[in-house]
């Protein structure tokens, strides 16, 4: 807690004994997430904010500027030149923040009901609502970008599975070439000429060569970069499982089951418990079976034991008891379990490799959690059903396993390229022939012809002017504005003439003339009623209450 150095002695001796009073029920990591949230997301920046605040009763003022500022997290990044620069985005995890702070509130209300000496004092009214912990529009930008991340990469996963294995095997070769040749000879291997050192006094100088730049590389290193990468996505993409249950695989955890009708022995896999504190079972394929006994084969040691090694747990910060572990291997002599972060080093080498690129273009990324996605998602497309699908991903719930599933709305597909092919066979099959160029030439014809002298003719293709070309009188003569003083002209002219047949007493051209006048000015009261509706503010939305009332009282006074 005192590394937030929380100023209010009190609230930060507060903080500790709820913690204190929480820890029996949340493991390490659940622990370091709540103190972070309760001391640095919250008090912490309330005290930035508000130097002498002592108490948990915050103001409303307060409390609703704490829940802007947790909504955005600001960024601070270098640019090519030097220059740092800040930008803010939307907090992803304020939700849970919030929900944090709440339950906060909500304990110590309830504990003061029991210990009202030691909690009394601090029971205050929560700030954060229910609603405020809403994070239903969290959850659905999560689904829908694991999803379109899901997408991305099931495809390509051949390919990145054909790489790994060409990697693996050329990794094999330089030290074999390295091996057999002489010290401080030179040697080709794949096409590339290395010098072999002079000497291997040094520890650890057998692997490593010079290649034809001067450059040292340790071709054993190598080796074992593509052989744990081609291994990591083997595993990863025939179980499912998480990367934490993937550095705790021992051998212990290969075992055989005797089906009872059959008498047949099954090879399965033993998952320790992980997340959900559950352990479970998952067949071993033929596939995955080749993949483990290699593994096994590699760690074994020289007795054919698999050396028991420590592995650090970092979630629960403690030291875990020695175990065949088959993620490991040798530094300096010294057995060593393989980190989370080499496996991700090993994975970033081998698409390097692909040369694969996202839909930026920009180099694509596997986290290890991805096969766990491409795996369920495969899986229910293949027909497994969900709730067995639920069974072997190790979820407590299958709303967690749907939510994993990313396939494509299949049915909704279906139904409406149905509904196009019946459609189509209802309409002329003439609709669907290809076009010739004189009919081409004449629909773009029909668009060259729409320019007119007041604006532009809105008739559909195919049909005829039903004004025989008299433009004022069409109803379908979309005007321009800036035509308005040439149809003013139109208009005067039209009044002119039918003032020159009244008096000749040409009754026939009276009554053709004021149909196209009346057009006239229809169409300039279209031009002016256009103009008002785009000076005029547009009422969008329900009426605020000031506006009611203000209607209310103005009907009041006008009766």
């Amino acid at each position: 807690m005192d590394r937030y150095h929380l100023r209010c002695r009190p609230v930060r001796d507060l903080l500790v004994d709820y913690l204190t009073e929480r820890q029996p029920s949340l493991d390490h990591k659940s622990l370091i997430t709540l103190s972070t949230a309760l001391a640095n997301n919250f008090w912490a920046d309330l005290e930035r904010h508000h130097e002498d605040i002592n108490s948990l009763h915050l103001t409303p003022e307060v409390a609703a500027a704490w829940k802007t500022r947790v909504n955005t997290v600001t960024r601070r990044r270098q640019l090519p030149d030097g220059r740092m620069v800040e930008t803010t985005a939307p907090r992803s995890s304020a939700p849970a923040i919030k929900t944090l702070v709440r339950a906060f509130y909500l304990d110590i209300s309830q504990w003061a009901l029991d210990e009202p000496a030691r909690w009394g004092p601090w029971a205050a009214r929560c700030p954060v609502t229910e609603t405020d912990c809403s994070d239903k529009k969290t959850k659905q930008r999560q689904k829908t970008a694991s999803d379109q991340r899901t997408r991305e990469r099931l495809p390509v996963l051949p390919a990145l599975i054909r790489v790994a294995d060409r990697r693996l095997k050329e990794a094999r070769t330089r030290p074999e070439a390295l091996h057999a040749a002489p010290l401080g000879a030179q040697f080709t291997a794949l096409g590339e000429t290395f010098t072999a050192p002079k000497r291997t006094s040094r520890a650890g100088l057998t692997g490593q060569a010079y290649d034809a730049s001067g450059r040292r590389r340790d071709l054993e290193a190598e080796e074992k970069r593509a052989f744990w990468g081609w291994a990591t996505i083997e595993i990863l993409r025939h179980t499912g499982i998480r990367i934490e249950e993937l550095l705790e695989l021992g051998h212990h955890s290969i075992i055989r089951y005797k089906l009872p009708t059959t008498g047949e022995f099954v090879p399965l896999l033993q998952i320790a418990p992980s997340k959900t504190d559950q352990e479970r079972l998952l067949l071993v394929t033929p596939e995955l079976a080749d993949v483990l006994s290699t593994v096994v084969t590699r760690v074994r040691g020289e007795n054919g034991a698999i050396p028991s090694v420590s592995s650090y747990d970092i979630h629960e910060k403690a030291w875990n008891d020695p175990m065949p572990l088959l993620y490991q291997w040798d530094v300096s002599g010294d057995r060593r379990p393989i980190s989370s972060n080499t496996v991700r080093d090993a994975l970033n080498d081998a698409l390097f490799a692909t040369g694969l690129t996202d839909g930026a273009g920009n180099p694509l990324k596997f986290q290890p959690h991805d096969f766990r996605r491409i795996f369920i998602t495969d899986a229910i497309l293949n027909g497994l059903p969900p709730h067995i699908a639920q069974v072997i991903a190790g979820h407590s719930n299958i709303n967690t396993t749907m939510g994993y599933n990313a396939i494509y709305p299949a049915q909704a597909i279906e139904a409406h390229r149905s509904f196009i092919a019946r459609r189509r066979n209802l309409r002329p099959s003439e609709e669907y022939r290809a076009v010739t160029a004189e009919e081409w030439q004449e629909f773009l014809n029909h668009f060259e012809r729409r320019k007119l002298a007041l604006g532009s003719c809105g008739r559909a293709f195919g049909t005829d002017c039903i004004h025989e070309h008299a433009c004022v009188r069409c109803p379908v003569l979309i005007v321009d504005p800036n035509e308005r003083g040439r149809l003013f002209e139109i208009r005067d002219n039209l009044n002119d003439r039918i003032a020159e047949a009244e008096r000749e007493g040409w009754l026939g051209e009276v009554e053709g003339l004021s149909v196209s006048r009346d057009a006239a000015e229809e169409k300039l009261a279209q031009l002016d009623e256009r103009q008002k509706k785009k000076e005029s503010p547009v009422f969008m939305g329900i009426p605020s209450f000031s506006e009611a009332a203000a209607r209310t009282s103005f009907a009041t006074n006008g009766a």
